[in-house]
C-alpha cells in the first residue's frame, strides 16, 4: 500500500521545522577570508583569541579566520587541544561559500563547532518490488546510535565528487559495487540548520535514489550499521512518525517520498533566521 501523501508531506513539514533553526543569539558570525561561512560560541571565540588566532573586529560580532589549509589547521589543532572538539576524524571537509566554492579544506570534526557547512549524500535504495532498504545504526555510533537510517549516508570529503562520495559510501556501508548503481539519479536536496551538542549544524544533503537489482543483497562492510533490512514504503513511514529514524533520515525518506508525488515546496521553520 503506498503511504498517505498528506502523511509525507505532513511529517515532513515537522522535520523541516524542529531541523530549522537560527543560531543563538550570542554567538558570532564566522568569517574565512571574507567569505561568511559559519557561526561559533564566545566560548571557542576566547579560546582562538586566546591562542592568538582571532582578533575581535569594531563590533565584536564576527570572527574571521584564515582561508588557508594550514591557518584552519592551526585552529582546528587549537580547538582539539582545548576540548571543544569531539575527537579528531583525520580527515578533511571543504570549506563552501554559498555557492559550493571551496575556500579551504578543515579537519571534518573541527565543522559543527564553527558552525561550517558540509554536505551528504544518501541513497534511497529501492528492491524491484517497491520496497526500500534502510540499515540500522551500531549501537558504538556516537551519533543516534541504535537508530534507523537510509542504506548509505555520508558526507562528501574535500575536493571529492558528489557522485564518487556516493559510491564510496554505497561501498563502504552497503557493500555495492558501481554496477550496482548505474541507475542511481540525483533528485533532490535539502539543508539541515540545526543547534547540536557539537556548535551548529548546517548541512547541505544531496538525495539520490536508485533500484538495486533483485539479487543484491546489500552488506555492511565498515562495522557502523547493525542491520540491514528491506520495508515498504508505509513500514518505513510509519516508524518515521514514532521517531525510531534518525531526523537527516527521515527528512532524506521523506524528501524523496515526497519527489515522486510532484508536491509543492514546503515552507521553511518559523523559527529560521536567513544567515547572511
Amino acid at each position: 500500500m503506498s503511504p498517505s501523501i498528506t502523511v509525507v508531506t505532513d511529517l515532513l513539514q515537522q522535520y523541516t521545522n524542529s531541523t530549522t533553526q537560527a543560531p543563538h543569539g550570542s554567538w558570532l558570525r564566522v568569517r574565512v577570508g571574507d567569505v561568511p561561512c559559519g557561526w561559533v560560541t564566545k566560548e571557542i571565540t576566547a579560546t582562538l583569541q586566546q591562542a592568538g588566532l582571532y582578533t575581535p573586529d569594531a563590533s565584536a560580532r564576527e570572527v574571521r579566520l584564515p582561508d588557508h589549509d594550514q591557518g584552519l589547521l592551526q585552529v582546528a589543532r587549537t580547538l582539539l587541544d582545548a576540548g571543544h572538539l569531539n575527537g579528531w576524524r583525520d580527515e578533511d571537509l571543504d570549506v563552501l561559500d554559498a555557492n559550493d566554492q571551496a575556500l579551504a579544506r578543515i579537519e571534518r570534526a573541527a565543522m559543527r563547532p564553527l558552525g561550517l557547512r558540509t554536505r551528504a549524500v544518501h541513497l534511497q535504495a529501492t528492491a524491484p518490488d517497491g520496497r526500500l532498504w534502510v540499515a540500522k545504526r551500531a549501537d558504538h555510533k556516537t551519533t543516534d546510535p541504535g537508530m534507523w537510517d537510509t542504506l548509505v549516508g555520508g558526507l562528501i570529503g574535500a575536493g571529492e565528487d558528489p557522485h564518487l562520495a556516493l559510491l564510496r559510501e554505497s561501498a563502504e556501508e552497503a557493500g555495492l559495487e558501481p554496477w550496482h548503481l548505474e541507475t542511481a539519479t540525483p533528485l533532490v536536496r535539502f539543508d539541515v540548520q540545526r543547534k547540536v551538542p557539537e556548535g551548529y549544524q548546517h548541512e547541505t544533503t544531496l538525495v539520490w535514489e536508485c533500484e538495486l537489482p533483485a539479487a543484491c543483497e546489500p552488506r555492511n562492510c565498515d562495522g557502523e550499521v547493525s542491520e540491514i533490512a528491506l520495508y515498504s514504503a508505509a513500514e518505513v513511514l510509519e516508524q518515521i512518525g514514532a521517531g525510531y529514524f534518525t531526523a537527516e533520515a527521515a527528512l532524506s525518506i521523506l524528501h524523496w517520498m515526497r519527489a515522486r508525488h510532484g508536491t509543492p515546496p514546503l515552507q521553511r521553520g518559523a523559527g529560521f533566521a536567513a544567515q547572511g
